[in-house]
C-alpha cells in the first residue's frame, strides 16, 4: 500500500488553529515579528516537550535554544502547562487537516474507515511518537488538568471519525443499534493500545499490515449484522433472474 498522505507540516496559524477555550495565549502576537516569534517559540517548545517529556522540559531550555529570554516565553504563554496544550492543540489541528483535506470521500465507508487508521498510525508512529507519548501521558493521564481545552481538543480529534460513522449508519453500511460514542471507542481503544506498546515497550510495527489486521478486526463489528446476508441474497436473485432471461 502506498502512504495515503503526504508528510505532515506544522500549521500554527491554519485556519482550524484557533485555540481551544482554555488555550489562549497571555498576548495575542500583533503583526509579523511577534507572529513569527510564537511560532519559534511553538516550534521549539515541541521539540523539548517530546524529547524531555512535560516533567522534565523547561521553558529555560526552550529560551536558551531560541536565544532568547525567558521573560519573552512568558509574554505569550502564561505557563509550561499553557504552553504544552497549545503543542498539543496544533498537532491535533494538523492531523485533523490531513485527514479532512485527503479522505477518500467518493469510496465507500470501508475504504474511508481505511483511510483514518491508516493515517492516525502514520502520523502517530512515523511523524510524531515523541509528541504521541506527550499526548497519552499528559493529555489521557492528566485531563482534569487540560480541563475543557482538552475535552475540545477530543471533540474535534474524534469528529472525522464520528462524521464518518454516522454516514454510514444513514447509508445502512454501519450498525445502527449501537451508540456511535461505542462504535468510535470501538475503533480509537485498539490503536491507542498499538500506540501504548509502540512507545513503553519499543515494538516497532508495520504501519499497512496494522492497517489491514484492524481494519479486518473493526469492520466485521462495525458493520450491520445482517449486510452480508442482505448482500449474498441480492447477488443470488440476481443470478437467477439472469438465468431466467436466458
Amino acid at each position: 500500500m502506498n502512504p495515503l498522505v503526504s508528510d505532515l507540516n506544522p500549521t500554527p496559524f491554519s485556519k482550524h488553529a484557533s485555540p481551544a477555550p482554555g488555550v489562549g495565549q497571555r498576548r495575542a502576537p500583533v503583526g509579523p515579528k511577534a507572529e513569527q516569534r510564537v511560532r519559534d517559540i511553538l516550534r521549539v517548545g515541541r521539540d523539548v516537550l517530546c524529547e524531555r517529556g512535560y516533567e522534565r522540559a523547561t521553558t529555560t531550555e526552550i529560551a536558551l535554544r531560541l536565544g532568547i529570554s525567558e521573560a519573552t516565553v512568558f509574554t505569550y504563554f502564561r505557563s509550561k502547562r499553557e504552553l504544552c496544550v497549545r503543542v498539543i492543540s496544533d498537532w491535533y489541528d494538523e492531523i485533523i487537516t490531513v485527514i479532512e483535506a485527503g479522505i477518500p470521500h467518493e469510496a465507500g465507508i470501508r475504504e474511508q474507515l481505511v483511510f483514518i487508521v491508516h493515517t492516525h498510525l502514520r502520523l502517530f508512529l512515523i511523524q510524531g511518537t515523541g509528541l504521541c507519548a506527550l499526548v497519552l501521558s499528559e493529555g489521557r493521564t492528566k485531563g482534569q488538568e487540560f480541563g475543557e481545552a482538552f475535552v475540545e481538543l477530543q471533540r474535534r480529534y474524534t469528529a472525522p471519525l464520528m462524521d464518518l460513522l454516522a454516514r454510514g449508519q444513514a447509508s445502512g453500511e454501519v450498525r445502527q443499534d449501537v451508540p456511535l460514542r461505542l462504535l468510535r471507542s470501538l475503533v480509537f481503544g485498539p490503536m491507542e493500545h498499538m500506540l501504548w506498546e509502540v512507545i513503553i515497550a519499543g515494538r516497532q510495527i508495520d504501519v499497512d499490515q496494522s492497517t489491514k489486521d484492524l481494519v479486518a478486526l473493526l469492520w466485521p463489528a462495525l458493520q450491520t449484522p445482517d449486510r452480508e446476508l442482505q448482500r449474498l441474497s441480492k447477488l443470488r436473485q440476481e443470478i437467477s433472474d439472469a438465468l431466467a432471461r436466458s
